[in-house]
């Protein structure tokens, strides 16, 4: 190989691998400056998640699947937002995908936002809670009726209040 071709084959390469580190640094809509009604550091952040949710809903990583409380849950009530507490699922649209994360068949009104993510190279749909900006999972085309979307969402990002009169 010529000393040329290797330094082309080398900065390709690094230029790629820059790219992966810019991917994984943190969250699309933080480095897009989108805002959110709740807004804050990093540091704040941290003083209020544990270090698994920080780096789910700051830094778009996955919890391990199978490994939620959240997806035995069985109780009637309402999952919130883990980080700002805005209802985002009922409940009555859960169900058992199989999948290891607690899914859902459809959102509350007006609770989460959307974003093309590209992290595995084909695009995906990224789901986040549309007032503080959190990473919650991604959302298929494969879920069950009525509407075939699979909401796939990571339990840490959740907190699951029952409804009164629920067993506790």
């Amino acid at each position: 190989m010529s000393k040329r071709r290797f330094i082309a084959l080398a900065a390709t390469a690094l230029a790629g691998a820059g790219a992966s580190r810019l991917v994984a640094a943190g969250p699309a809509h933080a480095a897009s400056g989108e805002a959110f009604e709740i807004m804050k550091t990093d540091d704040e952040w941290r003083e209020i998640l544990t270090e698994e949710q920080f780096a789910v809903m700051r830094k778009e990583a996955t919890e391990r699947p199978f490994t939620s409380p959240l997806n035995d849950e069985k109780r009637a009530g309402t999952y919130h937002c883990a980080a700002c507490d805005l209802p985002l699922f009922s409940s009555e649209t859960k169900f058992d995908s199989g999948t290891g994360w607690p899914s859902f068949y459809d959102a509350l009104p007006d609770a989460v936002a959307y974003r093309t993510d590209f992290k595995l190279i084909y695009p995906r749909t990224e789901e986040h809670c549309r007032r503080c900006g959190g990473h919650l999972g991604h959302v298929f085309n494969d879920g069950p009726p009525p509407t075939g979307k699979r909401h796939c969402i990571n339990g840490v990002a959740l907190v699951f209040r029952p409804a009164e009169g629920s067993d506790a």
